[in-house]
């Protein structure tokens, strides 16, 4: 049982990690219609971002412990990495819209050039980043289950992310402008929601997040130019199997591929779990093609 318990903890920390880094894409996903494969390259972008806030603040005072600065490493983990989007976005993305395979093709190639850029930049080895000591600390449950200080915050931090993405989609004005473009962009526009605002605001909000989860990454061990693509088939999965532009099929998504492939590969084998969860996730999409929580408006239904 508690064998049990520790990997369902586990699995739970793995969802967290999806769903940070799925939140932004099931908008920019279901608003633009683009299949961001450079999504993965802005998780390790805001990993890259902690690196450098650590090491820049261990240089100007080398007495200072992780406790300080590791709030400042979350902060400029999204707003560098919502800048970089945000660029992206104006020079080559807008130009995507609706074009969902020539986005694959162009964003893979953009995926490329950024893991280039960090490797000619940082080098091609794996760099690790301090964790807060408190964070260290392990919650003991039962005889063997005990719960890491860790995975706890990140669980943490996923339930604050999703709080701030609801609060942002429901209760502001630009939030509803977003909602409304992704049910029928055509009315929104004539309406007068500024469709290229919601579209430039919502691709750098979801690229922030993903350096979130970037961030929170680092406290799980070392991080390289690759550590991106370790977790963009996962969060593109999730973002299928939940639905797209839904809070709770983020949630939903995250959970079936986070608990699920742990779970399976723990009871079989690593590869024979990823198989499992493939199956799984074909069976739902066989009866739910558009994922188990889908926006059902008349532009989508046509």
């Amino acid at each position: 049982m508690d064998l049990i318990l520790m990997q369902l903890f586990n699995g739970l920390s793995v969802s967290s990690i999806l769903l940070l880094a799925a939140l932004g894409l099931a908008i920019t996903f279901g608003l633009m219609g683009i299949i961001n494969m450079a999504h993965g390259e802005f998780i390790m972008i805001g990993a890259y971002t902690a690196y450098v806030v650590q090491n820049v603040w261990k240089s100007v005072f080398p007495e200072s412990s992780s406790d300080i600065y590791f709030l400042l490493e979350m902060i400029a983990a999204f707003f560098v990495t919502a800048i970089v989007g945000l660029i992206l976005e104006r020079l080559i993305i807008r130009h995507l819209y609706g074009r969902a395979l020539d986005s694959l093709l162009v964003t893979w190639g953009i995926s490329l050039v950024l893991q280039q850029a960090v490797r000619s930049i940082f080098g091609p080895a794996n760099v690790s980043v301090s964790a807060p000591a408190f964070l260290d600390k392990n919650i003991q449950v039962t005889g063997m289950f005990a719960m890491s200080g860790k995975r706890l915050f990140i669980l943490a931090l996923a339930v604050v992310c999703c709080t701030l993405i609801a609060l942002m989609m429901y209760k502001t004005k630009q939030g509803r402008n977003i909602r409304a473009a992704m049910q029928n962009r055509d009315m929104a526009a004539s309406l007068g929601v500024n469709t290229a605002k919601c579209d430039m605001i919502t691709f750098a909000v979801g690229s922030g997040f993903a350096g979130i989860a970037g961030c929170a990454i680092t406290f799980l061990g070392p991080i390289g130019p690759t550590i991106g693509q370790s977790y963009i088939v996962d969060a593109f999965m999730t973002v299928v199997v939940g639905g797209v532009g839904k809070i709770i099929g983020c949630i939903t998504g995250a959970t079936i591929i986070g608990v699920g492939g742990p779970t399976f590969e723990f009871f079989t084998s690593a590869s024979l779990g990823k198989v499992m969860i493939f199956i799984v996730v074909i069976i739902i999409l066989q009866f739910k093609p558009k994922g188990i929580f889908s926006m059902h408006s008349r532009a989508l239904d046509d």
